[in-house]
């Protein structure tokens, strides 16, 4: 299946959203507050007219009144993602009401006592040593990685010049090699309105897993975008993961809820957590 489409629109071609049949939605990823309350309705528009079954909105906390009068819900809250100073605010509405029932949520709330159960590490403890920043020429090594790894993926990072665009404008990759092979990689992505990064598209190959990869890419990130001047990261992690849910726990991320039926990803439509971390020394 083809890629969700992202674009630009609004009065002044600032608020940004993506929508498709892959995730099924209408996500509204950055607001252009200028845009109220008309884009609320604009997604509600384009949503019913191409039969998707969920609006998804991150906004700040501000803007939330405006989405939850127009029968939006709050599923997740990040403190602080907005600035530093204001909560990022998670919301949905589910033109479809099945897609509001979670089958998996037995296995979410464990997947949540296994994170709460993780000892908050130091960071300075963790050795980021092999981490390095990935640039334009590992993208096809970096595509290949994330088509091994993912069956199917809400952005396509498989796809090399998807990778160098993002590159370009507000991503960073960092990864990490094991006799000349890259074995594992992740993303920062940049949010300077907001002053936050979101951590993502962490992948590593099966065989080099349960070896702390993706803790020491995470902190090579915190340690990349804090020097950049970002004050918050969050994340949106699948609810399954023991592992990624885990690792967030272990390097001091607050759970701010889960999104139901939110991402697809690895195959199908998964919930997703949200975890976020202030970054001011």
């Amino acid at each position: 299946m083809q890629p969700d489409i992202v674009t630009k629109v609004g009065n002044n071609g600032n608020t940004c959203i993506q929508h498709g049949p892959l995730n099924d939605r209408v996500y509204l990823m950055k607001l252009d507050t200028a845009d109220l309350p008309d884009i609320v309705d604009e997604m509600e528009s384009l949503g019913r007219e191409n039969g998707y079954s969920k609006l998804f909105a991150k906004v700040p906390a501000f803007a939330a009144k405006v989405f939850l009068d127009r029968g939006f819900a709050p599923e997740a809250n990040a403190p602080g993602l907005y600035r530093g100073e204001r909560s990022g605010v998670f919301l949905g509405k589910y033109l479809n009401p099945s897609r509001a029932e979670q089958c998996d949520a037995a296995t979410i709330r464990n997947v949540l006592e296994i994170a709460d159960a993780k000892t908050v590490i130091d960071p300075d403890e963790v050795d980021t040593a092999s981490v390095v920043a990935l640039d334009a020429e590992h993208a096809e090594e970096l595509a290949a990685l994330y088509d091994t790894v993912f069956d199917s993926y809400p952005f396509p990072v498989d796809d090399p010049a998807y990778l160098r665009d993002t590159m370009r404008s507000h991503v960073l990759f960092f990864g990490i090699f094991r006799r000349g092979r890259l074995v594992a990689a992740s993303s920062a992505e940049l949010d300077t309105d907001w002053g936050c990064a979101e951590m993502t598209d962490f992948a590593t190959l099966p065989e080099y897993r349960k070896r702390g990869a993706a803790l020491r890419l995470l902190t090579a990130m915190e340690n990349a975008v804090r020097e950049k001047g970002f004050v918050s990261a969050y994340t949106i992690a699948r609810a399954v993961s023991p592992a990624m849910n885990s690792v967030f726990a272990r390097a001091g991320y607050v759970f701010g809820g889960t999104l139901p039926n939110n991402t697809n990803i690895s195959g199908g439509l998964e919930s997703m957590n949200v975890w976020c971390k202030s970054l001011a020394e």
